[in-house]
């Protein structure tokens, strides 16, 4: 994906329960995440931009500045992320993951959907 990112983490005060994870994730204009899916739940805010998420059954959802989202986890919640204005999307993402794990794992398209030219590594 193409873009700026910035990861910032902080330990929980449970002890054993892993960490939670914010980062800034900038979707270019005409730019998209590629297919990926993750492994823990994520909660999304839009702080600016439209963003365009095309799900693993077709549907598409899009999203406003001030609105969030929650992607579930698992490959049964494939999903594309997609900037089609002209204006860069900022999301703000947050999640518990360990220290050394990836905020998604890059997929091919599922069967029906259209695929996607753009790198969908934005680990």
């Amino acid at each position: 994906m193409a873009g700026r990112q910035a990861t910032a983490r902080l330990a929980r005060d449970t002890a054993g329960a892993g960490h939670l994870a914010g980062r800034e994730v900038v979707i270019e204009p005409g730019g998209c995440t590629g297919w990926h899916f993750h492994r823990v739940p994520l909660i999304a805010l839009v702080k600016s931009g439209t963003l365009t998420r095309i799900l693993h059954d077709n549907s598409v959802v899009v999203h406003r500045p001030g609105s969030s989202f929650v992607e579930p986890p698992g490959i049964e919640h494939l999903h594309l992320g997609r900037n089609l204005a002209a204006v860069p999307v900022v999301l703000y993402v947050t999640s518990t993951l360990a220290e050394d794990e990836p905020f998604s794992i890059p997929a091919a398209a599922p069967r029906g959907a259209t695929p996607c030219s753009c790198s969908g590594d934005f680990a």
